[in-house]
């Protein structure tokens, strides 16, 4: 978490920026568009996933995997019902997850969250041996 400033621009002064400023104009339609693509890959996630592998694939975008430079595995302190809240389902199933990621090597979690990238195989594979009443 860092520091932030948030600052509302109205619609003119924005279309007067975009024209404008091309390189500002670039990168912002780029962001416009990864956002779009995020919002598309959350909906399918909630539509065909598990509550498993939703919660699998929010430790894993919290921590960067999938992003440039090395990941963090080492993410923010963030309670489980806030997990919950975020995948879709209860605390009590997040907890169950946790613990049976925990115990299957995929996080570590003592007071800080550490993923690990084995946690992938849940998200990119349908195994069998990982596979519990929710998959």
């Amino acid at each position: 978490m860092v520091d932030s400033v948030v600052t509302r621009i109205d619609k003119a002064s924005i279309t007067q920026v975009l024209r404008e400023e091309p390189k500002f104009s670039e990168m912002f339609i780029s962001y416009l568009l990864a956002r779009n693509a995020r919002v598309e890959e959350d909906l399918v996630d909630q539509l065909f996933n598990s509550s498993e592998k939703r919660l699998a694939r929010l430790l894993l975008l919290m921590a960067n995997f999938g992003k440039e430079g090395d990941p963090q595995t080492v993410i923010a302190k963030i309670s489980q019902e806030t997990l919950a809240e975020m995948v879709g389902t209860t605390r009590s199933r997040v907890s169950t997850f946790m613990n049976k990621f925990r115990k299957l090597g995929f996080i570590e979690y003592n007071g800080d969250l550490k993923v690990h990238n084995s946690l992938l195989n849940v998200v990119l594979h349908d195994n069998p041996h990982l596979r519990g009443r929710d998959l």
